[in-house]
């Protein structure tokens, strides 16, 4: 697939720590619990650490106690979804739809959301932008 954001796995090893790396570009997932947006309340808009699309919007994100960032819904449009029989489950993956990286896992778990639905984001793997204006917040 295309991306609207497309780089070189040299230009993606630049730009990204080798944790980021790990996750966004080879499907990683960072440790339980270590990620600075995991349980963060803080009103604003989630970005994809490589390439800044938006992502999810905060007013979605709701406690999970799953040990990542978890939110009910995307925002339209910005994730693509795969299918990942990986580890010996079946589940399925979400992607940046601008530059294909990897975000986590989305499970139709319930949790009471209004969607059914858990998204399971890797920290590292976003930025979060302030409504109030001060300044990005990497997870």
């Amino acid at each position: 697939m295309g991306y609207d954001v497309e780089k070189t796995d040299a230009e993606w090893r630049e730009q990204l720590s080798p944790e980021e790396y790990a996750v966004l570009r080879q499907a990683g997932t960072e440790r339980a619990g270590v990620g600075r947006l995991t349980d963060t309340e803080t009103t604003g808009v989630y970005r994809c650490k490589a390439c800044q699309a938006k992502l999810f919007e905060s007013d979605t994100k709701f406690h999970s106690g799953c040990g990542w960032p978890s939110f009910y819904q995307p925002i339209s449009d910005t994730i693509e979804y795969v299918e990942d029989t990986s580890h010996g489950m079946k589940r399925v993956e979400v992607r940046c739809a601008g530059c294909g990286s990897h975000l986590g896992h989305v499970f139709p778990d319930g949790y009471g959301t209004p969607t059914g639905d858990r998204y399971c984001i890797n920290s590292v793997s976003m930025t979060l932008e302030p409504a109030d204006g001060s300044g990005p917040v990497a997870g």
